[in-house]
């Protein structure tokens, strides 16, 4: 399973692969229970993993190099319940983030799409775009 098929829908808990689309929605898998369904873009909005980006302290970084950081670190993943827990794991593991505009919400979500995309066995990276021609 490709990063770049993957996407976060609005309202619906957990990570989806995009199967097909259609002008009033997508046709998703989830990757918790492989269950496949259609989406109405008229409810929900769709977020390509690929286009997430994390604050810092210096410039936004994609959410892969926080998930990369994760999977290359030792430290046990907390509990995605306990605020102070993931906080104090992510000053560990990616100190660079920024911690004032980066909710505890939203560091918990990293810990459950990380702990998804592992049980799915999904290869961490981007999509290598082909060079441009001139």
């Amino acid at each position: 399973m490709e990063y770049s098929k993957l996407i976060s829908v609005t309202g619906i808990a957990g990570l989806f692969e995009l199967v097909g689309s259609k002008t009033d929605g997508a046709i998703v898998r989830s990757l918790d229970d492989k269950s496949t369904k259609f989406v109405s873009s008229r409810v929900h909005n769709f977020s390509h993993l690929e286009s997430i980006e994390v604050y810092t302290v210096r410039e936004n970084v994609n959410l892969v190099e926080v998930f990369q950081a994760m999977d290359k670190s030792k430290a046990a993943l907390p509990s995605d319940k306990d605020d102070k827990a993931v906080k104090a794991y992510f000053q560990k593991v990616y100190p660079d983030m920024d911690f004032d505009r980066v909710y505890a919400s939203d560091m918990k979500k990293m810990v459950k799409w990380f702990n998804i995309l592992k049980a799915n066995q999904v290869e961490l990276k981007l999509n290598e775009e082909p060079p441009a021609e001139a």
